[in-house]
């Protein structure tokens, strides 16, 4: 009876024992798993926002990717608050900060101080007035750049409200699938197709409550 009783002790504690190392080995496992998720995410981004990526990467994306208050970053380049940005792309690229800053300055021009984006109306706010319209989905466009690389432009189209509001806005944010935003380049007009040739003009927005020094970090991640 006593050595049938100590076999079942010994059993059980080797059970528990089993137990452990298996559940210590999966621990183990858990970090380098979500490390090599993490890396693999992150080098996917990376890759989409420098504009490589397959068509069928790419899904529709409603409205509600870019609701909120925004803010234009031209007065920050007017200020010279972006000023660093165009020192750290100049130590990293193939320009001079001048020929930067003279670029952005023509990419980041506009009037338009604010957007607010709420449920499916769009309000472009100006110094001395703001214009407002509803805008539906019309669908995708996929440009290819001189570079060989690649954009998404996601169209809305202007189904009712002020006569001053475009009838198209294009949004691109260096995202190609469903995904809040965290700025975006917004090209607008009353011709689609032409519309889709601009390149060189793309006011530039981030959310209203950052100031200029957290954009222009947000800027010099990338």
């Amino acid at each position: 009876m006593k050595r049938h009783l100590l076999l079942t002790v010994i059993a059980g504690f080797c059970a528990v024992l089993a137990h452990v190392s298996v559940a210590c080995a999966a621990d183990s496992r858990q970090p380098h798993e979500h490390k090599h998720a993490h890396d693999h995410a992150h080098a996917v981004d990376d890759r989409v926002y420098k504009g490589y990526f397959e068509d069928q990467e790419v899904r529709p994306r409603a409205l509600s990717d870019w609701e909120g208050e925004w803010q234009s970053v031209y007065p920050y380049l007017k200020d010279g608050t972006l000023d660093p940005v165009f020192a750290h792309k100049a130590a990293h690229g193939d320009k001079s900060v001048d020929q930067y800053s003279s670029y952005y300055e023509k990419g980041y021009r506009t009037d338009v101080q604010h957007i607010t984006i709420k449920g499916d109306r769009v309000t472009f706010e100006r110094p001395d007035h703001a214009v407002s319209a509803i805008y539906v989905s019309d669908g995708h466009e996929i440009l290819t750049y001189a570079r060989g690389n690649r954009g998404v432009r996601y169209v809305f189209t202007k189904v009712e409200g002020d006569t001053e509001a475009p009838d198209y806005i294009q949004f691109s944010d260096h995202r190609i699938a469903p995904e809040r935003a965290d700025h975006f380049h917004l090209y607008w007009g009353n011709d689609r197709a032409v519309l889709l040739q601009e390149m060189e003009h793309w006011p530039t927005y981030y959310p209203k409550q950052l100031s200029g020094a957290q954009i222009a970090a947000e800027m010099m991640k990338h």
